[in-house]
């Protein structure tokens, strides 16, 4: 019968607060598989419903792959790649999405498949298979394919989601133009569409589509009723009698409901700590005494804190009693924590796990004894340039962990940069943070779009664009350029950006301008990476820092480019200015003539 699925609730623990976001399923899902009138079946099936956090962060997956008999090996293929993708999948980060976390995978299949194909490759044993997969995840169907399995979705009417990647010789013959393990890098269609309730998702391989009508399946399964193995069963026996000579496999899945759960039901997970009492200096909380207040704001604390037990010294950040009510802040708050607990970067402030049960809503982070790096910028008005990219390049790896989360940073400023006492830097702030696998679980909860401090930001996070590692990449830059010279780029112009139009009163001030002795080609680096416009940024890090401190032609002669190709909407306004002008002429001469 149909099978509930909901939040697992579990044991209170010392680390890591429980995934707030919880998305209840009631699923039906049957599958079936036979070799039919063959020796060996290399079909090969599996569906995964994972507790949480898992069900709600990764969601539900069903696979169906066919191995290429012609391929010898084919049997392994798609074992390997049903077993490995239901395997690794779920072992992603959960900050990834599900779009990366899937091909990701993928890929290392592939490159294993191929591998192995091509090491024995004069025994003729080819690793090929074709695979279909399907993932449930919040209200959204993602999926991703490759061969001639199929997903169809019965909603209205039966609808194939899937495209069969096939090459037709003659009307009895046909070979596969793509699958898994064929070539060293595969071609993997994608999908993401809607889930509704009452929808039914079935794959299949050709044993079974090549030889059954549409119309008729979609009968089978309106009337599967509460037994969807047994209706995949009766379909797969249909098959049979239609004269099907193949392998034959299909899997049904019914979405029974789809249940997010309601802002109040989020909200009370989301303060089952309460926020903690005003603190001051000798207090203890939870075995950690107060030392000193080191930031205050109207948004959060941040104290000095040392362990009792263990003098060792430790940074507690607390919530702002301001915003007790107000869910899309608590949740942000608990998610600094996640995102801390998943970067491992000697360049980002490590979160702490508690030694006991927290009473109160709080996070610790270890304690980097130093000075922000808004300080070292007043207290260095003339910066050694070696050192300035020294920091800048640590910053960059420290971000480069972000993004292989699948995280951006969104709010990096001097204020959110600590330099120990070598001088290393450290990000300490992951309030803003935006992180791809969360942001597509669906929520009740109306969460800020616009983030992070805008002389700091990339011109399209401020009128809600998104942003992407291209904003980190921004305000890299504007933190690059402050440290060379004190002053904001644009002459601080954008503090006044709200909208696209704003960037045509923005002029670029060359560094050099306020400190002469940054090099010309060293501007040319930060003009790019500080571009309005992100696409024409640099595309990664390390293109930035090596413009940093390699000279590069192409980017000087950019900066001394015709107009035409530095500005070319300029050049239409004059065009277009002079061609007014000239008709004005003309008449007036006709006129007096």
């Amino acid at each position: 019968g149909p099978r509930t699925l909901h939040g697992v609730t579990r044991p209170a623990s010392f680390g890591e607060p429980e995934m707030h976001l919880r998305l209840s399923w009631k699923l039906s899902p049957g599958q079936a598989t036979d070799a039919g009138r063959k020796e060996h079946n290399e079909d090969c099936i599996g569906i995964r419903i994972p507790d949480e956090p898992l069900l709600t962060t990764k969601g539900v997956v069903a696979i169906i792959a066919d191995g290429v008999s012609s391929a010898e090996a084919g049997k392994l293929a798609s074992e390997t790649s049903v077993i490995g993708f239901l395997t690794d999948y779920f072992s992603t980060p959960e900050s990834w999405t599900v779009k990366t976390a899937a091909h990701k995978v993928l890929i290392a299949l592939n490159r294993w498949l191929w591998g192995q194909g091509h090491r024995f490759q004069e025994a003729r044993k080819g690793y090929v298979t074709t695979l279909s997969v399907l993932i449930l995840k919040s209200r959204t169907a993602h999926i991703f394919h490759v061969g001639d399995t199929r997903i169809y979705r019965l909603r209205e009417r039966m609808e194939q989601l899937t495209t069969d990647h096939v090459t037709y010789v003659n009307e009895d013959t046909k070979y596969l133009s793509r699958a898994l393990g064929l070539e060293r890098w595969p071609e993997v269609d994608y999908l993401a569409t809607d889930v509704r309730e009452g929808d039914i998702f079935f794959l299949c391989t050709d044993g079974v589509h090549d030889f059954l009508q549409d119309r008729w399946i979609a009968g089978q399964l309106r009337g599967m009723g509460e037994s969807p193995d047994a209706c995949c069963r009766d379909i797969i026996a249909e098959a049979l009698r239609a004269g099907s000579d193949d392998n034959l496999s299909c899997q049904a899945i019914r979405v029974e409901a789809v249940d997010a759960e309601d802002e109040e039901a989020v909200h009370r997970r989301l303060t089952e700590l309460p926020f903690p009492p005003a603190l001051d200096k000798g207090m203890v909380l939870d075995g950690y005494r107060i030392l000193k207040e080191i930031h205050a704001s109207n948004r959060s604390q941040v104290y000095l804190v040392e362990d009792a037990a263990s003098s060792q010294r430790l940074v507690m950040k607390t919530p702002s009693v301001n915003f007790d009510d107000d869910p899309a802040y608590i949740e942000r708050f608990i998610m600094e924590e996640w995102i801390g607990r998943r970067i491992d970067s000697p360049y980002v402030a490590r979160v702490v796990e508690p030694r006991q049960l927290r009473s109160c809503l709080y996070y610790l982070t270890e304690y980097v004894p130093g000075i922000t790096l808004a300080e070292w910028i007043r207290q260095n008005p003339r910066p050694d340039i070696r050192e300035v990219i020294i920091i800048i390049e640590h910053i960059a790896r420290g971000l480069l962990k972000f993004h292989r989360r699948e995280t951006v940073h969104q709010d990096l400023k001097p204020k959110n940069v600590v330099l120990d006492g070598n001088g290393v830097p450290k990000i300490v702030d992951f309030g803003s943070c935006h992180v791809g696998g969360i942001a597509e679980i669906d929520s009740p909860i109306e969460r800020d779009l616009i983030l992070g401090t805008r002389s700091y930001s990339a011109p399209e996070q401020m009128w809600g664009q998104g942003a992407d590692t291209r904003a980190d990449l921004f305000s890299l830059g504007v933190i690059c350029y402050e440290m060379l010279t004190g002053k904001p780029p644009y002459a601080g112009g954008l503090d006044r950006v709200t909208s696209p139009a704003d960037l045509e009163q923005l002029a670029w001030v060359p560094a050099s301008e306020h400190n002469p002795l940054v090099p010309l080609w060293m501007d040319a680096a930060l003009r790019k990476a500080l571009a309005l416009r992100r696409e024409q940024r640099y595309a990664d890090f390390s293109e930035f820092i090596y413009d940093l401190r390699h000279p590069n032609p192409g980017l000087q002669r950019a900066g001394t480019a015709p107009l035409a190709e530095r500005d070319p909407l300029l050049v239409w306004k004059c065009l277009v200015a002079v061609l007014a002008a000239s008709q004005a002429v003309t008449l007036v001469l006709l006129l007096s003539g």
